[in-house]
């Protein structure tokens, strides 16, 4: 008899704890779903808008300035210009102000080349329809499989300076638009459209790059620039890792958060001194909680939940988030100088509006983000937009 009532017992508790977990995730759907919606919508408009566009790669357009080949991704660093007193010699720094005249082609490719992939590849996962795969294959195929179209994967030639360097490691923050390339790449193997071949063809290809911002001089020195440099290079890693399964680089991302990102660039407010120091530190600011809060969606497992992990004295992506919060929510309470340029650009949708307030079912930070600009076409917060797309990670 009391085994009878021991297995019983057992049963309903197994019951109980199933229909708990069932009813927990229906919640959580229903929370997400409450938001999503006009996502859903916007990724639909904008997969229709880009699904008819050709492939455009570094190879469209070269500067007479590159020191690489036609194959090689070119860009010049934004804060640098002519010196009035040496016409023709080394460009000089103006912080915060960026050159018009400077390349920007390729950058201007691999951008657009990420607003393509993650709309199609988003616009695949709401409807379902893989005719939005076979139109973002081409792209995929331009840049890393045809040899004739496709990039190197290295950044040698990136922010360069004109009679200075050929190119630097802050360079590599370029293709922090890579991401959600990459992460377009898995959801196209998960549909099928794309031949075996051609996925291992493109895995390689971020096996390259994954290899050369690892262990390049130009690599290691952007991973310990300190400020958002680290971030968005540690977000690059992550996210290739990601695609490649690379359990060892995804450990290293984790480990680099919680014991070097997190400790050596929050105050014990939850401001980035390092951004503030800028002459756009509220943008920068803004950019740098958003690197850091999707490298948290990216990363975290149940295991390792670096949405709630928190260092001895207390810095956490939710002091950040505690912090920049009010500020995005009405700037002009924003107790620090305001930005050169851009100032009334931001803020618009923030990913970590929205991945904060999913991790911490936080009303206020959805509501926010819900209510700010989903449309925003000006090229420097777009630039300056690590995630454009944010179903891709939450699905």
């Amino acid at each position: 008899m009391f085994l009878k009532n021991f297995y019983l017992s057992v049963v309903l508790l197994s019951v109980f704890t199933i229909t708990g977990c069932k009813d927990k995730t229906q919640k959580e759907g229903t929370f997400k779903s409450k938001y999503l919606k006009a996502e859903k919508e916007r990724v639909l408009t904008r997969a229709d808008e880009y699904k008819n566009k050709v492939p455009v790669t570094v190879t469209d357009s070269v500067s007479e300035r590159s020191q690489g080949g036609k194959h090689d991704f070119y860009s010049e660093g934004d804060y640098w210009w002519p010196d009035p007193e040496n016409p023709g010699g080394a460009y000089i720094r103006k912080d915060g102000l960026t050159n018009p005249d400077n390349f920007n082609a390729d950058r201007k490719a691999l951008i657009r080349l990420n607003q393509i992939s993650g709309a199609l590849a988003s616009a695949y996962l709401v409807t379902g329809n893989k005719e939005y795969i076979k139109k973002l294959l081409p792209h995929l195929q331009a840049w890393f499989v045809n040899e004739a179209t496709k990039m190197n994967p290295n950044l040698r030639f990136g922010q360069a300076i004109s009679g200075v360097v050929s190119g630097r490691g802050i360079g590599i923050i370029d293709t922090v638009h890579l991401i959600e390339v990459a992460k377009a790449i898995e959801i196209t193997e998960r549909s099928g459209v794309a031949s075996k071949k051609d996925i291992a063809i493109m895995k390689s290809w971020f096996r390259d790059y994954l290899t050369w911002i690892s262990t390049s001089d130009f690599g290691k020195a952007e991973r310990d620039n300190g400020n958002n440099h680290s971030v968005t290079w540690a977000l690059q890693v992550a996210a290739f890792a990601d695609l490649l399964k690379d359990k060892e680089q995804l450990n290293f991302c984790r480990t680099f958060y919680e014991k070097k990102i997190l400790p050596e660039q929050m105050d014990e407010k939850g401001a980035f001194p390092k951004e503030l120091a800028r002459t756009k530190p509220y943008g920068y600011s803004i950019f740098n909680l958003d690197a850091m809060s999707s490298l948290c969606q990216i990363l975290s497992t149940p295991q390792d939940d670096l949405f709630n992990y928190h260092t001895k004295n207390g810095k956490s992506i939710s002091l950040g988030l505690k912090f920049l919060y009010p500020y995005l929510k009405d700037k002009s309470k924003w107790p620090y100088k305001k930005d050169v340029l851009h100032w009334e650009d931001w803020p618009v949708q923030q990913s970590a509006l929205l991945f904060g307030g999913l991790a911490f079912k936080n009303e206020e930070y959805l509501q926010l983000w819900n209510s700010l600009d989903s449309d925003y076409s000006n090229p420097e917060v777009i630039r300056n937009m690590p995630i454009k797309y944010p179903l891709l990670w939450l699905n």
